[in-house]
């Protein structure tokens, strides 16, 4: 029996991949772009295949971009490898940040993990300003920076909330 649900994942897997590469998606399995393609949706926005530009833009305007942050409730969203030192790949890291127009702080569902809970909108002032103060006090010159749940309620405004839980 499993061995049949197993086949029958990767063959719609394998759909999905190639519907994607139809869009411009090379890799439908790359760490996070499955999600990034949720929010877009929800949000309106054309989502960026490549890793080292924003996850998303305005689909009339790519100049303006936005980043996506993700987790599972209760859980943390991240900037992987932000450095602290040497300088320039300081400001270089935190580019990543102040490229955009707005950052989206998802939530999704820890019982269904690719349906959203809930969409914070957060300026990139904001998180530039905690990304600076948690490299500051880090004791590593690369490290990854959290958010909490509290922490995007705090400092973003909801912008998309299930009501269906």
């Amino acid at each position: 029996m499993s061995e049949t649900v197993f086949r029958k994942i990767v063959e719609l897997v394998r759909s999905a991949q190639d519907l994607a590469v139809k869009v411009g998606l090379p890799n439908i399995l790359q760490p996070g772009l499955v999600k990034e393609m949720i929010i877009a949706d929800i949000l309106g926005h054309k989502v960026i295949s490549s890793k080292r530009n924003a996850d998303a833009c305005d689909p009339l305007d790519p100049a303006i971009q936005y980043e996506y942050l993700s987790c599972k409730e209760g859980g943390s969203g991240q900037l992987d490898r932000m450095f602290k030192e040497p300088q320039a790949e300081r400001v270089k890291s935190l580019e990543r940040i102040t490229r955009n127009k707005m950052v989206y702080y998802a939530i999704f569902y820890k019982s269904n993990q690719l349906k959203p809970k809930c969409i914070y909108e957060i300026t990139p002032d904001a998180l530039l300003k905690e990304t600076v103060r948690q490299l500051d006090q880090s004791k590593n010159d690369i490290s990854h920076v959290g958010f909490s749940n509290n922490w995007a309620h705090e400092n973003g405004r909801i912008v998309y909330e299930d009501r269906n839980g």
